[in-house]
């Protein structure tokens, strides 16, 4: 730490041990970095959604956090030297989020994102599912007019009839 970047992540299930808990773990750092470092806490998953998960959402959360890991070992191969302890990560792809476009789970760099997102309503601003309303309450039987805009909903590339 005293000669790399001094960031770290350690990722842990949240079952992998009654007594190492996620705070303790946070706690253990904390305490042993003696102010050398911050340390956060982030638990992703069901937790900010609501509800237990599904089997769907353990596969895909699986997906998901192999599809990072993957890229995380690839981004370190290609920009750290370890023998000159250098960091050359400087390209946009290496500040990248994890998401689903269409069917396909991407990296998309954090400066295609900013030029996608309505910081001041914090919404992207293509909200493609708004389309989807007429559909929604046609099922939902709501007495409303309905528009034909779902019908104009383009194509996603890559995607098969």
């Amino acid at each position: 730490m005293q000669h790399g970047v001094q960031r770290y992540l350690i990722i842990r299930c949240e079952n992998a041990n009654r007594h190492y808990t996620t705070e303790f773990v946070q706690q253990l750092f904390a305490e042993e970095g003696k102010g050398e470092f911050s340390t956060r806490i982030n638990v992703l998953g069901h937790a900010q959604q609501g509800g237990n998960p599904t089997p769907f959402d353990r596969n895909m959360g699986t997906k998901l956090a192999a599809r990072t890991l993957e890229y995380l070992v690839t981004q370190a191969k290609e920009y750290v030297d370890l023998e000159k302890g250098e960091n050359k990560a400087m390209d946009s792809d290496t500040a990248t989020l994890l998401g689903l476009r269409g069917r396909r789970v991407v990296f998309t760099p954090v400066e295609e994102l900013a030029n996608e997102t309505d910081f001041d309503h914090r919404l992207p601003l293509d909200q493609w599912w708004l389309k989807l309303r007429p559909l929604l309450r046609i099922l939902a039987k709501h007495n409303s007019t309905y528009y034909t805009e779902a019908m104009d909903v383009p194509a996603i590339e890559g995607e098969m009839d």
